[in-house]
C-alpha cells in the first residue's frame, strides 16, 4: 500500500500530453491551451466613450453653454475636432473625437433653447476608455496550459484567436463488474443491485468535458473480465473499471491486468474510501480499477483520476479550496490511512454529512466538498480551520 501523495505522484509522472490539435472557437470550451494567445490589438482599438453624454474639454465645463457640433454613434468616426466652447453628442462605445478630454453624461447636462447644453453637476469622472488600457497588442492575454472557460471565449474572440490550438483529448471507456449487477432501468430481484457506478462515472468524465465510451457490465468470471478488458483498452485511450479489485474470490481484475501484460503502477493506496484503486499502463493506454462501492469509486475519480485527466490534457489541475472553520467535532477510530469525508457549509463553518461508509452515495447528495483526515490523526476539534475540496 502507498499513501495517497505517492500515487498522486505517480500518476501525474505518468501522464503526458496526447499531442495538439487546432478547434474552431465554437467548439473549445472546455479544452486546454496548447498555445500562449497574444492581443493582435490594443484593447479599447481606441479612446473610447464609457457613457452617453457628451464629449467636450473639461476646461470648458464652467462655461455658460457648449456648442455641439455633431451626433457621434458607436460604429462611426468623429467629423469634427473638439476645440473651446464645443461638443459632440456620443454614444457610449464610440470614438471620442480628437481634442475631447472628457465625456459629460447626458444626466449631467440641460438643454438650452438655442441648441446648445449646459453642464449642470458639480463634478465628472473623465468617462473615457483610453486606448490599450485593457490590453495591449502583443501582450499575452491567455497561457499555455489553460482551461477554456467562457470569459476566455470572448477575449480570444476579441483578439481574433478564432482557431486556438489545444491538447487533444483522450477518451474514457467505463466498465462496471460484477454478477449482481442490472442495468439501471430493469428491477432488481434477489440480490441484484442496479449498476450505478458506470452512470457516475461517465457523468464525472463529461462533466469535464470528455468523451465516455459505455461498454456496460461485466460478469465477474475470468473469461468476462479478460474479454470486457480487451475491448475496454481497444476502444478507448484511458479504461475505468469498477469492481472486482479487492481481496475477495472473485476479484480477478489485478491478476487479469497481469495476464494482459500491463504494467500495474499501484494496486493499494492508503486513502478511505477507496484502498484498492489499482492503476496499470500498456503501451500508450492507461487502465484504473477503482473499488466497487460507488462513494469508492466518486471520491477516487475526484481525487486521483481526475487530475490525471487534466494532466493528459496539458493541465494542472488544482482544486477549488475554501478555508473554513469545524462547527462540530469529527472522530475517527481508525487512522490508519488518509479519509476523505463529506460535508456541507453552514454560515461560515463546516460540518460533516451523515455518512454511513463507502456504499452510501446518496450522503453525497447534500455534500458541497469533502475534507481530509491525515494518517495518525483521530480527532478534529470544533473551530479548526479546514480545507474544503468543492464539489
Amino acid at each position: 500500500m502507498i499513501s495517497f501523495n505517492e500515487a498522486l505522484d505517480r500518476l501525474l509522472e505518468t501522464a503526458k500530453p496526447l499531442g495538439t490539435e487546432r478547434t474552431p472557437l465554437a467548439t473549445s470550451p472546455g479544452r486546454v491551451l496548447a498555445e500562449d494567445i497574444h492581443s493582435d490589438i490594443d484593447m479599447p482599438p481606441f479612446n473610447k466613450s464609457a457613457v452617453d453624454g457628451y464629449a467636450c474639454r473639461r476646461a470648458d465645463l464652467p462655461a455658460p453653454s457648449l456648442r455641439v457640433l455633431e451626433t457621434i454613434a458607436a460604429g462611426t468616426l468623429p467629423h469634427h475636432p473638439i476645440g473651446p466652447g464645443q461638443c459632440a453628442k456620443i454614444m457610449t462605445g464610440a470614438i471620442v473625437p480628437e481634442g475631447a478630454d472628457t465625456v459629460i453624461m447626458v444626466e449631467d447636462t440641460t438643454e438650452l433653447p438655442d441648441g446648445k447644453i449646459r453642464f449642470i453637476n458639480e463634478f465628472t469622472s473623465p468617462n473615457i476608455c483610453c486606448k490599450g488600457e485593457d490590453i495591449r497588442k502583443e501582450e499575452l492575454v491567455l497561457s499555455k496550459g489553460s482551461i477554456i472557460l467562457p470569459p476566455a471565449i470572448a477575449v480570444m474572440a476579441s483578439v481574433g484567436a478564432v482557431t486556438p490550438t489545444v491538447f487533444k483529448q483522450p477518451t474514457v471507456a467505463v466498465i462496471s463488474t460484477g454478477d449482481e449487477l442490472v442495468d439501471p432501468k430493469d428491477y432488481p430481484g434477489l440480490a441484484m443491485i442496479r449498476n450505478s457506478n458506470s452512470s457516475q462515472l461517465i457523468a464525472q468524465v463529461e462533466r469535464i468535458h470528455l468523451k465516455a465510451v459505455d461498454l456496460g457490465i461485466s460478469g465477474d468470471s475470468k473469461e468476462a473480465l479478460l474479454r470486457k478488458i480487451k475491448e475496454g483498452l481497444t476502444a478507448a485511450d484511458i479504461l475505468i473499471l469498477s469492481g472486482g479489485v479487492s481481496m475477495g474470490d472473485y476479484d480477478y481484475v489485478p491478476a487479469i491486468m497481469k495476464q494482459l501484460g500491463i504494467d500495474i503502477r499501484f494496486k493499494s493506496v492508503a486513502i478511505q474510501p477507496g484502498r484498492p484503486t489499482v492503476f496499470g499502463t500498456k503501451g500508450s493506454g492507461f487502465i484504473f480499477g477503482l473499488p466497487g462501492n460507488p462513494v469508492s469509486s466518486f471520491v477516487v475519480f475526484e481525487v486521483l483520476v481526475k487530475p490525471f485527466l487534466f494532466k493528459l490534457m496539458g493541465h494542472s489541475f488544482s482544486p477549488p479550496l475554501v478555508r473554513l472553520p469545524l462547527g462540530s467535532p469529527i472522530n475517527r477510530r481508525n487512522s490508519a490511512r488518509k479519509s476523505i469525508l463529506p460535508v456541507f457549509i453552514r454560515d461560515g463553518e463546516i460540518f460533516p454529512v451523515d455518512y454511513h461508509g463507502s456504499a452510501h452515495i446518496h450522503s453525497y447528495i447534500n455534500a458541497q466538498g469533502m475534507i481530509s483526515i491525515e494518517i495518525g490523526i483521530t480527532e478534529l476539534k470544533q473551530g479548526e480551520l479546514q480545507d474544503v475540496r468543492l464539489l
